[in-house]
């Protein structure tokens, strides 16, 4: 029997790389839904290779185009925010939940809702939202599964493990294209080279967030939202090559790691087969690659983004959302060359210092409304002190 698909945000990077392992193996799916923002004609291009039966574009401008060139192929054409359970009917097999930012949180709830596994690759649901999304997995019996390589791979290492059993569990970056940039030149970057990132093909706010390390920020207030494990034993490292994605130190000293070529339809993969572990065109073992394996610590001076850290676990509850608000607007500003790059952190810093944020951030988020509203405050917020 097919395996029934929906693939949120399929024309980003990760969607892409979601079609690519499909593509591979057609016969066993059937995509239910695609969705995009803005990329019309990349959905449409889609819909009409793999035979989808519904697509969602959520920008309302590009619905008659995507309507008309999918008349003759008999796919159901949505727009606006349109509640998936609106569009489909009984449960799908899998869905990939992996659209861009705050704008995934309803989508990622909706599809907890329909779904019997949901892979998770937007990463704002889990840190601005988790309290609100553990409660829908734990309704509706769903079963979630993380697909950044960080998480996915901390996830293989400690499934049947305690929290006592664990010493460290560490995070790896790549350190992004300024690693070994001299530190008085850090606030001459452009857009162009912060984008231009040494191991990862990904979008334009992902590579500046991996240039700064805040995409490391997240990932580990994600891992400790998503995993049952002490705060205090998340740890951060810097491993260029970007082979070792986690690393697991136990208390009885066994170190464990994993290990993998920097591809994402490797962890996508297993999530979408699970034990049958298929993945296209796996390649072997580089030896020459396991030879040149190095790491280090992270340097706070290069990377003062990590100070960030104990305060969005350690402060309120709404902590998180403003922070990943407040970014989201300065690497656009960094990327309209509004502000320089060393102005993202800084600016983040004030943010978290500013007495109306932390009125906001002392708010007890219950429902989708309350996370929109801190993000809303937080990005005009951000603004209103850009331009001071």
């Amino acid at each position: 029997m097919k395996k029934k698909i929906a693939i949120l945000g399929s024309t980003g990077s990760i969607g892409k790389y979601t079609l690519d392992v499909i593509r591979k193996d057609k016969k066993n799916f059937d995509i239910i839904l695609l969705s995009a923002n803005n990329n019309y004609k990349k959905l449409i291009q889609q819909a009409k290779e793999f035979r989808v039966k519904n697509v969602l574009i959520y920008n309302k401008l590009f619905y008659e185009r995507v309507k008309n060139s999918l008349k003759r192929n008999k796919t159901k054409v949505y727009s606006g925010d349109v509640a998936l359970n609106k569009i489909i009917y009984g449960k799908l097999d899998y869905t990939m939940s992996s659209i861009v930012g705050i704008a995934g949180l309803q989508p990622t709830i909706d599809s907890i809702k329909i779904s019997k596994t949901v892979a998770i690759a937007n990463k704002e649901s889990i840190i601005c939202a988790w309290g609100i999304l553990a409660k829908v997995i734990k309704k509706y019996k769903t079963s979630v599964v993380p697909v950044d390589s960080e998480h996915f791979s901390i996830l293989e290492l400690t499934k049947g493990i305690e929290n006592e059993e664990v010493e460290e569990i560490i995070l790896t970056a790549s350190g992004g294209p300024f690693l070994n940039l001299p530190q008085k030149k850090l606030n001459q970057v452009t857009p162009r080279q912060a984008i231009n990132h040494p191991n990862w093909k990904m979008g334009k706010k992902i590579s500046v967030d991996s240039a700064n390390l805040m995409n490391k920020v997240f990932e580990l207030i994600e891992a400790y939202k998503f995993f049952k494990f002490s705060k205090k034993k998340y740890k951060i490292m810097i491993h260029p090559q970007s082979y070792v994605h986690s690393i697991v130190r136990f208390k009885n000293g066994l170190i464990k790691m994993i290990l993998y070529n920097a591809d994402m339809k490797i962890p996508i993969s297993n999530t979408i087969y699970g034990k049958k572990n298929y993945v296209p065109n796996i390649k072997k073992i580089d030896i020459k690659i396991l030879n040149e394996l190095n790491f280090e610590d992270v340097n706070v001076k290069r990377f003062p983004s990590v100070k960030l850290i104990n305060k969005c676990l350690n402060l309120d509850d709404l902590t998180p959302t403003i922070v990943n608000a407040s970014n989201e607007v300065l690497v656009n500003l960094f990327l309209s060359k509004k502000i320089g790059f060393l102005d993202i952190v800084g600016t983040l810093s004030k943010i978290l210092k500013d007495k109306d944020c932390k009125k906001y951030a002392i708010r007890k988020p219950n429902t989708v409304k309350d996370i929109l509203e801190a993000d809303s405050f937080a990005r005009f917020k951000t603004i209103s002190i850009c331009m001071r």
